[in-house]
């Protein structure tokens, strides 16, 4: 997930967490769980529904994350300053589920993509066993600026898009969702395999979109042509979830302002991460304030 400027830094609502791993789950051919425990976790407060977290993964020769500092004022320049071989990656990801124990502990799961070892996530994942533990900067009260799905009260229909990476955080918020809610959904998988059983209290209708190869223009054009087709459910004020590659992102919620008649001020949109760019890069733009905002309200 990109982190924007005003996330990286700041801390304000959050805190650093140290957890450790408990247990691993494979949930498809691309997605693996990761549940995390830990002392710290008893001050651990999920707002629920698209709530993220930023991860400190550890060096590939390092079984555990070690930061120089942990202070709200130090940590970032103290962070960046590190050498490149010692320096943990920092990345963002959803809060798939927070739960109490039957102890009175507290558990965290998070959703990995796993695709090989070319990005450190996903390497990471792919080795985490128990008892390794890594730094996180999570929320420590519910309400934060972090949770992005946020429906006005008057809201009659939701419609929503998320890629692989932002799966996780639209499985969170249809568990969420009050029963009776109407839901028109566009899940969009690597795999057939990743069609993951999604279980929610809403009137839901979602429809899975098997990638199959192709990517750029091709991919998107082909998701398009399949949202194109869908009836929606007629709504008074509909609200719009969008989450995934931030190009794709970005025509998904076009159709939905200029062909469908959605106020733009009704669509939420994230840019999880962007086809042809490393998480770095999108790093150092959002530093630079050159992230793309994600007001609901801007232009197209």
């Amino acid at each position: 997930m990109t982190v924007t400027a005003s996330d990286a830094p700041a801390i304000a609502h959050f805190r650093f967490f140290e957890m450790e791993v408990l247990r691993t789950r494979r949930l498809g051919h691309s997605f693996l769980r990761v549940t995390f425990g830990g002392e710290s976790l008893a001050g651990f407060r999920s707002g629920g529904y698209d709530q993220s977290l930023s991860l400190f993964l550890p060096p590939p020769d390092r079984e555990h994350t070690v930061l120089p500092s942990t202070d709200e004022d130090t940590w970032f320049g103290a962070w960046r300053a590190m050498p490149d071989g010692e320096r943990p990656v920092m990345r963002s990801y959803t809060v798939r589920e927070q739960r109490r124990t039957p102890e009175g502990g507290e558990e965290v799961d998070i959703d990995f993509v796993l695709h090989g070892d070319s990005s450190p996530a996903s390497f990471w994942a792919g080795r985490a066993v128990t008892g390794r533990r890594i730094m996180a900067i999570g929320p420590a009260v519910a309400e934060n600026k972090s949770v992005r799905f946020q429906p006005p009260a008057a809201t009659d229909a939701l419609f929503m898009y998320a890629d692989e990476t932002a799966l996780p955080a639209a499985a969170a918020i249809l568990d969420r969702l009050p029963a009776g809610a109407r839901v028109r959904a566009w899940f969009e998988v690597p795999h057939a395999d990743d069609r993951l059983a999604l279980s929610t209290p809403a009137d839901a209708d979602i429809t899975w979109v098997v990638r199959e190869g192709g990517a750029g223009r091709e991919r998107t054009e082909h998701l398009l042509d399949v949202v194109r087709a869908a009836e929606l459910p007629a709504a008074k004020a509909p609200y719009v979830w969008l989450a995934g590659e931030a190009g794709t992102i970005r025509a998904v919620r076009r159709h939905f302002v200029q062909e469908r008649s959605v106020d733009r001020r009704a669509v939420r949109f994230t840019g999880y991460w962007r086809l042809g760019a490393s998480e770095e890069e999108l790093l150092a733009e959002a530093y630079a304030g050159k992230a793309p905002s994600e007001d609901p309200g801007s232009a197209l």
